[in-house]
């Protein structure tokens, strides 16, 4: 039977000794009978939906919440921040888990556990009831997050994971363009309560279809509690710094300096543990490691953009809500529109040259909506917006594909809880990097140093894929 190749750097990630029997099981589940492997996929895309869904929803609701609530702007900021942080601290952990006791089990429980906070959120009468409702969909949704890739790796082929990838880029983006326009077309017609309440239905069939998904034995590995203690305290000191790095930096450094000695202790004691909560096996592969420090910037850098050009035109461009929101839309939708593409072409191209092409085009399309006299001709910021569509389409299809690719099939819970918060990270420092630049410059001018920042972590991103040096990787199960 063939084996997934080891990391490029020739360093073998550690297995468990049961991993050739858990292969072998692997393999036997791409034989489900076809009605049941669509339903297994489409339970997978589905979820990860209902996730991108319930956040850009709330996102583009917080205003009309916070009203409702009769709660400041600042505090209303917690229903964002308190979901973002239980995903983060908990996205290794249920990983983890679902490498224990199984992909399913866990990915089942995910579902179960977010739309018990959904419901929740549905009936919150108060601030602090919806965090707490936010923080138990946070902890659902990172369940969801970790595993979705592992899952869709169980039930296709390797040759159609960068396929698989692909669709998971797709729903991701097609979510999170939907999700706005949903969001308001609900509020014209409802109570904010109900952005929460008809996600219900949807994820109830969610559940049902996911029974379809194949049953593989977990390794039985013990949960460490300490370890998963320290992961979260890690990254809740690194969330809540974030938030506060602005109005109490003395209090950020404090906690910042707590997060560091927390990562310090866990990695100390996972070092010698063949699967690590922290998956410090896969980051030995030169190309995994890569992969991982490249989206971090990435997102960092997205997530730099995508805040700062709604400010940019409302703003700098005097263009009001509609035209705003109008303006933001192809961005997502190319994203979605060349998925499909980006897919097959990861298939056949080497991925540090697709990351890197990827990272370029999505750098040159910020810098030229930063640096374009848009004043004298606005459209022209629809194919900059799309060329940054593109760029992000193949940058984060390729990097996500050599990512799993380079961590055995037994790892590949680590490797999804990984992928997502190193996306996770990125995102929370492109907001601390908006925020930062907003303090420090004049609001008419801040928003374009943000695009340029953008740009310059996207040109990094590019920069460091290429030191994967690689051909395309081509993988048996």
């Amino acid at each position: 039977m063939k084996r997934d190749p080891a990391p490029e750097t020739g360093v073998r990630a550690p297995q468990p000794e049961h991993a050739a029997a858990t292969e072998h099981a692997l393999d036997a589940r791409l034989l489900l009978p076809a009605p049941r492997h669509l339903a297994a996929i489409a339970s997978v895309l589905a979820a990860l939906a209902l996730v991108v869904l319930n956040t850009a929803i709330t996102n583009t609701a917080l205003p009309t919440i916070a009203q409702s609530l009769q709660v400041p702007p600042a505090l209303s900021i917690w229903i964002i921040t308190t979901n973002q942080a239980a995903l983060l601290t908990t996205l290794l952990p249920c990983a983890a888990l679902g490498e224990s006791l199984g992909y399913r089990k866990v990915f089942r429980w995910g579902i179960a556990i977010f739309l018990a906070g959904t419901l929740m959120c549905a009936v919150a009468p108060t601030l602090s009831w919806l965090i707490a409702a936010r923080l138990l969909q946070g902890l659902g949704g990172a369940a969801i997050m970790a595993l979705a890739i592992a899952l869709l790796r169980q039930v296709v082929p390797s040759h159609q994971l960068g396929a698989a990838i692909g669709w998971n880029a797709l729903v991701v983006a097609l979510s999170s363009a939907a999700g706005p326009a949903l969001g308001a077309a609900i509020l014209v017609v409802v109570a904010w309560p109900w952005l929460f309440a008809v996600l219900l239905p949807f994820g109830l069939w969610v559940m049902l279809a996911a029974g379809a998904l194949p049953v593989v034995d977990g390794t039985a590995r013990k949960a460490d509690l300490l370890s998963m203690a320290l992961d979260a305290g890690t990254f809740a000191s690194l969330v809540i710094a974030a938030g506060v790095i602005t109005e109490h930096p003395v209090l950020a450094a404090a906690l910042l300096t707590i997060s560091a000695i927390q990562l310090a202790l866990l990695v100390k004691r996972e070092r010698q543990k063949e699967a690590p909560l922290i998956p410090l096996d896969l980051l030995s592969s030169n190309s995994f490691r890569i992969s991982v420090i490249a989206s971090v910037l990435s997102f960092a850098g997205l997530t730099a953009g995508l805040v700062a050009l709604p400010f940019y035109l409302q703003h700098g461009l005097g263009q009001g809500v509609l035209e705003t929101g109008l303006y933001m839309i192809p961005w997502p939708l190319t994203v979605a529109l060349f998925a499909p593409l980006a897919s097959r072409l990861a298939n056949r191209c080497s991925t540090a040259w697709l990351c890197s092409v990827g990272g370029v085009c999505l750098a040159t399309g910020l810098t030229g909506a930063a640096l374009w006299p848009l004043r004298e001709n606005l459209i022209i910021l629809v194919p900059l917006t799309m060329l940054c569509g593109v760029g992000f389409s193949l940058f984060n299809v390729a990097n996500n594909r050599n990512m799993f690719l380079a961590a055995p099939k037994s790892r590949s819970g680590a490797a999804g809880g990984m992928q997502g918060t190193a996306r996770l990270l990125g995102q929370t420092a492109g907001a601390v990097i908006m925020t930062l630049l907003f303090n420090l410059l004049p609001a008419d001018s801040a928003p374009q140093f943000a695009l340029c920042a953008g740009a310059s972590l996207n040109l990094l991103a590019a920069l460091i894929s290429t030191l994967q040096g690689m051909p395309r990787a081509s993988v048996s199960n």
